[in-house]
């Protein structure tokens, strides 16, 4: 039997972001439209059901009775067919897990972890995604996310796994060559591997500097990268100083290939967290298993 009357289904997504904001500007944000597009929408949909859903003023739009009784059923029919999308349109399996993290946690932390996650749960499914160019972590396709995180998100279950601490590193020849390292004003005599502002809330030099009483103190001379494993491999390979993630380079310090040349360190006030989007679909097993590993291997 064919299902009828249906409603525009684009001006229900429009409609649904406006009386949730009570907004047609935060709705336009939202779906990344113009306002005049929310309003032709949502004008759409009064004229198809012939009654008004707004009541509009100079500067702000309410929901008429109508409006407001037909959100909750859109609402709730919208979330509903969000979640069986979300249950069908993943390639997963019962066994796959994926997780979306920065390139650097990925690389350095992450990834050198995962064999001993196989060793345990051997049938279980990694599928590891970097994005370092997150700007809503609620809109992330995963079953967990992993980033820094200097105020933890809003409309996210956020668990910290770990505190960080950010100091200098250089590889023992260049602090060999540079010997005047070993007192923090020396900073001033060599090249500082830059990290771009590609990741959010990363701890740069300026800030560190400044939070430190440094200030003042400029680089000789300095090189730019967009990628905190390019700017360590700069480091390894003796061609400056960069500022070290506690976690991220333990291994090459434990290894010696990197060396702190002095005692200067800052300890963040924000943490690498493990996010998830609340009201997702129940876990499935594998990304319980997951997650517990994860938590209790830090």
């Amino acid at each position: 039997m064919k299902i009828h009357p249906l409603p525009p289904l684009n001006s229900l997504i429009a409609f649904e972001a406006a009386a949730r904001h009570l907004s047609f500007t935060l709705a336009a944000t939202e779906l990344n439209v113009t306002q005049g597009a929310i309003s032709r929408q949502v004008r759409h949909l009064e004229d198809y059901l012939g009654k008004p859903l707004f009541e509009r003023g100079i500067r702000t739009v309410h929901l008429t009775p109508t409006g407001a009784r037909y959100y909750d059923t859109v609402r709730d029919s919208l979330l509903h067919l969000a979640r069986s999308t979300d249950e069908v349109r993943h390639w997963r399996g019962d066994q796959q897990v994926t997780v979306v993290t920065s390139t650097a946690l990925a690389a350095h932390w992450l990834l050198p972890r995962v064999p001993a996650f196989k060793s345990r749960f051997e049938d279980i499914d990694l599928r590891i995604v970097a994005d370092d160019q997150v700007r809503d972590f609620a809109r992330l396709d995963c079953d967990l996310a992993l980033y820094y995180c200097s105020k933890p998100p809003r409309d996210m279950r956020v668990t910290p796994l770990f505190a960080e601490e950010v100091f200098p590193v250089c590889s023992p020849a260049y602090l060999e060559r540079h010997p005047q390292l070993a007192d923090g004003a020396g900073l001033a005599d060599c090249t500082w591997l830059w990290l771009e502002a590609t990741q959010r809330d990363w701890i740069g030099w300026p800030e560190w500097l400044v939070r430190l009483g440094l200030g003042g103190v400029t680089p000789r001379q300095r090189i730019n990268i967009n990628s905190y494993s390019l700017l360590l491999q700069s480091a390894l390979t003796g061609q400056g100083v960069a500022l070290g993630w506690h976690q991220l380079v333990d291994d090459h310090l434990l290894t010696g290939a990197l060396v702190r040349p002095n005692g200067l360190s800052l300890k963040t006030e924000g943490s690498f967290c493990l996010l998830e989007r609340p009201g997702a679909c129940s876990p499935r097993q594998s990304v319980r298993q997951f997650r517990q590993w994860l938590t209790e291997s830090v």
